[in-house]
């Protein structure tokens, strides 16, 4: 037995030693990387990196950031509709009362002015139960010619009236021209719905003077032509009354004395 193991190489057991050597420190080696954690950590200067965390805190970050734009977003839509609203709200630079007010106040001053017989109720019944109608059976012969000329004077004053209420009316079509070219224009620049509005509204007044205007020039019109048909109605009358006087028996004709020539022989 010693003989046998004397009969070994030395060598042989110095290269056996260090490969046992290896074969019991591989387990060491190698546990490590079995038994690490799913979600690494790495370790820089003291700090310890982990990749899940820093992962998650990107994500937190960008769903606040998302946020954040949002409530912009939302301020930026708030502030608009306030602008919007100032617009609404604004009130608009431009009026044409002034002018309409004017208009409708020389049309009413020409109306105003009706000689002899006004736009009045009791004015006209008045008038008419004097000097028109049935012509009195007991009136004078001058008091018939004075209610003729009176109301020969009163159908020229109404053709008057109505040619004066004409030429007003026709002075009042360039100013409502050139104040309808200004509202079109406020109307088309408007900025809010409360200036197109009243651009509307003036635009209806203007309208509304025009309107006037005509229903002014109608009843202007309508007045001269209803004093001269009852000009023409009450002459009829009267002219029949003074024919009746003609024709009614009376002391007729008395001859008497005539001298021609200053003959007195």
């Amino acid at each position: 037995m010693k003989a046998t193991q004397s009969s070994r190489p030395k060598g042989s057991r110095q290269r056996a030693l260090p490969f046992a050597a290896l074969l019991f420190a591989m387990p060491i080696a190698v546990s490590p990387i079995l038994t690490a954690p799913a979600h690494a950590q790495f370790g820089f200067g003291g700090i310890v990196y982990d990749p899940t965390n820093y992962a998650q805190n990107v994500l937190t970050a960008a769903r606040s950031l998302e946020q954040i734009n949002n409530q912009i977003r939302s301020l930026q839509n708030e502030a608009q509709s306030l602008i919007n609203q100032a617009r609404n709200l604004a009130n608009l630079p431009y009026s044409a009362l002034q002018q309409i007010q004017q208009n409708v106040q020389r049309t009413q001053q020409l109306l105003q002015q009706a000689q002899n017989i006004a736009f009045d109720v009791q004015t006209v019944d008045r008038m008419f139960q004097q000097q028109y109608g049935r012509v009195s059976l007991s009136a004078s012969d001058t008091k018939l010619v004075t209610d003729a000329r009176t109301r020969w004077q009163n159908t020229v004053g109404g053709l008057q009236d109505a040619m004066r209420v004409q030429a007003g009316v026709v002075t009042n079509i360039d100013t409502n021209r050139a104040e309808m070219s200004a509202l079109v224009s406020q109307s088309q620049g408007a900025q809010g719905a409360l200036q197109a509005t009243q651009a509307g509204n003036q635009l209806l007044a203007l309208q509304s003077q025009q309107l006037s205007d005509l229903i002014a020039l109608i009843s202007a019109n309508g007045r001269a032509a209803a004093l001269t048909e009852a000009d023409r109605a009450t002459a009829a009358d009267q002219g029949r009354e003074q024919r009746r006087r003609f024709l009614t028996p009376g002391s007729g004709y008395q001859p008497g004395n005539a001298q021609m020539f200053g003959n007195d022989k």
